[in-house]
């Protein structure tokens, strides 16, 4: 069972990224997922996640109406595209999933992807 994400890079302020995340192994259609991003030096925080059907998603205040969140469970794959893009975005994004409620918390997700370096410059 492997999470993979993909999609990161570097890219000016102002830019845009589209992340992937592609899952193995197993189907992740019952699976509430989300994304986290982890910067230099600090924890691990919630950017966005959305329910096993994808009619629900919700963002951590800092990327509302810039991050968009998706799924597509026909091809067992996850998206976060990333607009307006700005340094302090600059992390690490790792991709979960969880087949428990869809919580804000690292500990409250089972599977975990390798994570996609984001480095957005000024």
């Amino acid at each position: 069972v492997q999470l993979q994400a993909s999609g990161g890079g570097l890219v000016p302020a102002g830019g845009s990224l589209r992340l992937s995340c592609a899952a193995s192994g197993r189907s992740f259609s019952s699976d509430n997922m989300a994304w986290f991003r982890q910067a230099p030096g600090q924890e691990r925080e919630f950017v966005a996640g959305i329910t096993w059907s994808g009619s629900s998603t919700t963002y951590t205040d800092s990327v509302k109406g810039r991050f968009t969140i998706s799924r597509d469970n026909a091809k067992n794959t996850m998206y976060l595209q990333m607009n307006s893009l700005k340094p302090e975005d600059t992390a690490v994004y790792y991709c979960a999933a969880t087949g428990r409620v869809l919580l804000r918390t690292i500990t409250g997700y089972d599977y975990w992807g390798q994570g996609t370096l984001v480095t957005v410059s000024s």
